[in-house]
This record gives structure tokens, C-alpha cells and sequence, in this order.
């Protein structure tokens, strides 16, 4: 593990350091990111030392077709970590963590190609300390607002870790994997939005994951699935 000041994105640092041979395992911890990636490529940045940012080096020994759900597993690990502190955390699909619908952490999974084969890099950002000022966007909130309690990210960090590492072996079977997820997401049985790549916007019901963790939408022209794309919860009228 190796804490840094500051770093545009540990993402960026950790695929760098994978390229050139570093081993699965890296944590790589920033107390300010200046240049981080959300989704879809969005900024991340927070206020120094008001978030947990990290990211991890991994290899996971999984058929190629298990890596989809990385991502997923990654989110569920977070939302476990957090669920005693923050009784109605959930996941919007696929790995944003949520309390009642306002975004608490992200998380960025790439796949990097190296020499001895391709990594995973986890990215994890955790909003900590942040009051409502600092906050980029009314949608967001962090875990001081929630919980009303001041947070040792130190102490955080081990349980985000170690819930990740206790959660790994799910990726060896993805139907208990899809079990468990299902049981937190808040996503599944609402309307919702989806945006994909193309632009297009389509609304639907979500109403469960394939085999490798794509969302399945039913809408008034049938079903479809979405492997990329963002889903915005649609709120009930009135």
C-alpha cells in the first residue's frame, strides 16, 4: 500500500506501474486526486482529504467471461462495507453506491494489457467528509451527512479492503454473485432511463441481470440489454 498527496487519477498511476511490471496487489491511496475519471469518462474531484480514493491492482484467475462482473463485485463489496453505518445504502446498476438515490461512491474498472497478462484496476472513490457546499452536485452526498458521525478513513479503508478481498471468490460463481448483488440493488423492479453510447434514450423497467451482469429492460417495444450505457432512476410521479 502506498499513500500519495496528491495524483491526477490513480487509475492513471496504478495501469502505468501494471504496464511496466508491477505485481497484482498495489494499493495505491491519494489524499487529493485533481484529474480523476468517473464513468463514461466524467471528472472526479473532491476536496483534499474529504474523500477515500484508492485504487487496487488485480489479476483475477476467472474465465474471461467472470471479468464482466468485476465491476459488480467491486460495487458490492463497497455497499457491504459501508451497510452497518449506512443502513439504506444500495447500488444503482452497475457499481454506483447509492443512499436514498444520492451517490455516496463510484467506482472504475479498466482492464489493462500487460507483458504477463491483463490486469484489472480497480478505482474507488468514497465521499467521506464533505459538507452539503462541497458536494459537485445536488444528487450527491457523503458518509458524514448520512451517518451524522465523523469517519476515520484509515479505518474505512481497511473495511472497503478487506470486504473486497473477502468478496472475491464470488467472481467463481456468479449465480451467488447475482444473488447477492440483486438483493441491493435498488435498480431492479424501477423505471428507468437509459442512456447508451449512441445517444439514444430509452425508458423501461429493469428487471434483472444476464449471465454476465448486464441489466435486462423491458419496454413497450420488448426487452433489451444493456452491457454499456448509464441508468438514471426515474422517480414516481407526484
Amino acid at each position: 500500500m502506498e499513500v500519495v498527496g496528491a495524483t491526477g487519477s490513480t487509475n492513471a498511476d496504478v495501469a502505468a506501474r501494471a504496464r511496466d511490471g508491477e505485481e497484482p496487489g498495489l494499493v495505491l491511496v491519494t489524499e487529493h486526486q485533481t484529474a480523476g475519471r468517473g464513468r463514461l469518462d466524467r471528472a472526479w474531484e473532491t476536496p483534499a482529504r474529504s474523500s477515500l480514493t484508492f485504487s487496487v491492482l488485480l489479476r483475477p484467475h476467472v474465465p474471461p467471461s467472470a471479468w464482466t462482473w468485476l465491476p459488480l463485485l467491486t460495487g458490492y463489496a463497497v455497499q457491504a462495507a459501508l451497510a452497518d453505518r449506512l443502513p439504506d445504502i444500495a447500488l444503482k446498476w452497475p457499481n454506483d453506491v447509492l443512499v436514498d438515490d444520492r451517490k455516496v461512491a463510484g467506482i472504475l474498472v479498466e482492464r489493462v494489457e500487460t507483458p504477463s497478462g491483463p490486469v484489472a484496476v480497480v478505482g474507488t472513490g468514497i465521499n467521506v467528509d464533505q459538507t452539503l457546499d462541497e458536494l459537485p452536485v445536488a444528487s450527491a452526498t457523503s458518509v458524514v451527512l448520512e451517518s451524522g458521525e465523523s469517519v476515520d478513513r484509515t479505518e474505512l479503508l481497511g473495511m472497503v479492503l478487506g470486504s473486497l478481498h473477502g468478496l472475491q471468490g464470488l467472481l467463481d460463481d456468479v449465480d451467488a454473485l447475482r444473488t447477492a448483488y440483486a438483493d441491493v440493488c435498488s435498480t431492479l423492479g424501477r423505471t428507468v432511463d437509459v442512456h447508451l453510447p449512441s445517444g439514444e434514450v430509452r425508458r423501461g423497467e429493469a428487471l434483472h441481470l444476464d449471465a454476465v451482469g448486464a441489466l435486462v429492460v423491458s419496454t413497450e417495444e420488448g426487452t433489451f440489454t444493456v452491457a454499456a450505457g448509464d441508468v438514471v432512476h426515474v422517480r414516481p410521479a407526484g
